[in-house]
């Protein structure tokens, strides 16, 4: 912060105790640049920008995610159907069975006179079947057991599912979507702080407008009044001569509408002042109604004759934010182009992550939480879209092509803006010479008027149109001022270099 607007701002601090506040143009930009909103809500975008790229920079990184689920159904999965159940439940019985009917078969097919030998010794097919019976009886119910065995451990008892997954994706080529989103991103960031100063500029426009503004309606006031008092005291004159019978009361009459006129036009200035001062402190952040004095209102000359400046086109062109603005826009159009052509590209991406289950089905069905590590390659081959993916890149490149159109214009209108600037600085500069010496002359009238009115020489309204004279090249001479400092920040603003 340099010394002069360090000291606007400590008479900014210190006068109002005064009940005035003495405002240099410093200090009115400092103020417009703290209170303009429109600006604020540019620096919010530009953070916001700022969050977007840094959001953008985490698609090149592994992602890891968590899931977890539960779910109920009506009925388990079964792997085995009923009638293979039922077997397995009766299997000691079927076999048991089986094995009975079979030996039944078998005794029955041995001769009747093996049959008497094994009589004698106590031998017959019913014996054999009743110790058959003793033997296959249990060992039927304990088969049965074991074929029950079988089926409950193939029971799913998969109605009530719990299920988690940690897992881990890492982008290996996305077709350049990512990159291309990065860099959109970036110029993201670059639009919204050349947005930011392109409000920035504007500000200081406004404000400089408005502080000239007052500046110019205040000297305006003092050339009113005094004004005023030349035609005032050329009345008094005129009346007293018409007292004495040297003047007509026709005289009198044209000296008092000039005073009407110059008091209408005292009332008007003053008007205009007030609403002045009061966009100047709305701009601020002042209270509307505050009193404020600009430390340039008690100059006598507002603006020196200065030589016309050598600009650079070019210099001019990179120097405005309007023109950096419509450049990112040239360049994110063709980033998003990039990104709609990754549509037609493979992609790939490496996954890995641990799964968990409840049921789960790594060492039969176990009702309890098991899981697995795993890895993978995942591959995305688009195959065919019906052009869908073309015609968008197709119309993307269309924007492309409009907004580089509107960069070229905007360039041609900038270029027209700065050699305009320049001849306007040259014509307010011959303005202003022209207007000092046409107050020399008006001064020098306006001596010689009065000195022949008070020798009785001249008339009163010969005084009468030396005094509009003088204050039409007053009132000129304050304009050529204002304009030459209005020409210089018109310039400045289409160089791109407001400061």
């Amino acid at each position: 912060m340099n010394r002069k607007l360090l000291f606007s701002l400590l008479a900014c601090v210190v006068m109002p105790a005064m009940g005035q506040q003495l405002l240099t143009l410093d200090s009115c930009r400092a103020m417009a640049l703290r209170n303009n909103k429109q600006l604020s809500v540019s620096r919010v975008k530009q953070d916001v920008a700022a969050n977007l790229r840094k959001s953008a920079r985490t698609k090149y990184l592994p992602h890891v995610s968590a899931l977890g689920g539960y779910e109920w159904t009506s009925k388990e999965i079964s792997l085995l159907n009923d009638d293979q159940k039922a077997s397995l439940s009766h299997l000691g019985t079927s076999l048991t069975t089986g094995i009975q009917e079979k030996a039944g078969e078998v005794m029955q097919q041995v001769p009747q006179s093996v049959w008497d030998m094994l009589g004698t010794m106590g031998i017959t097919p019913a014996s054999i079947q009743g110790e058959m019976g003793k033997v296959l009886g249990p060992m039927g119910v304990s088969l049965n057991q074991t074929g029950q065995r079988i089926v409950d451990a193939f029971r799913t008892d998969t109605r009530n599912v719990f299920a988690g997954a940690v897992m881990v994706t890492q982008p290996v080529f996305m077709g350049g979507s990512i990159i291309a989103m990065n860099k959109m991103a970036a110029l993201g960031e670059q639009l919204a702080a050349n947005s930011t100063e392109a409000k920035r500029q504007l500000t200081l426009y406004q404000i400089d407008q408005a502080y000239w503004q007052v500046v110019s309606l205040k000297h305006k006031q003092k050339l009113a009044q005094s004004y005023l008092d030349l035609v005032k005291k050329l009345d008094g004159d005129v009346q007293k001569m018409i007292e004495e019978g040297f003047a007509t009361r026709s005289e009198g009459l044209s000296v008092s509408v000039k005073v009407n006129e110059a008091e209408m036009a005292m009332m008007k200035v003053n008007d205009g002042l007030t609403l002045s001062k009061m966009l100047l402190c709305q701009l601020c952040g002042l209270p509307m109604n505050g009193e404020v004095t600009l430390a340039d209102e008690e100059k006598d000359d507002l603006a020196t004759v200065e030589l016309t400046p050598q600009v650079d086109v070019e210099q001019a062109a990179g120097n405005r934010p309007e023109l950096r603005q419509l450049q990112n826009m040239v360049d994110m159009s063709r980033q998003l182009t990039n990104i709609l052509k990754a549509g037609n590209l493979p992609q790939v991406a490496l996954t890995g992550g641990y799964l968990v289950s409840n049921p789960n089905l790594y060492n039969g069905f176990q009702k309890r939480f098991d899981g697995v590590w795993n890895i993978g390659v995942l591959v995305r081959i688009p195959v065919w879209n019906w052009g869908d993916v073309a015609y968008k890149v197709r119309a993307s490149k269309g924007a492309t092509t409009i907004a580089n159109l509107e960069l070229e214009e905007a360039r041609e209108k900038i270029e027209l803006q700065v050699n305009q600037s320049v001849f306007h600085v040259a014509e307010a500069n011959k303005k202003l010479e022209l207007a000092r010496a046409s107050t020399r002359k008006a001064d020098e009238n306006l001596r010689t008027a009065n000195l022949g009115f008070s020798e009785g020489v001249i008339s009163a309204t010969t005084v009468m149109e030396a005094q509009t004279a003088w204050l039409q090249a007053q009132s000129q001479k304050i304009d050529a001022e204002i304009d030459v400092r209005l020409s210089q920040v018109n310039l400045q603003k289409a160089m791109g270099t407001l400061e």
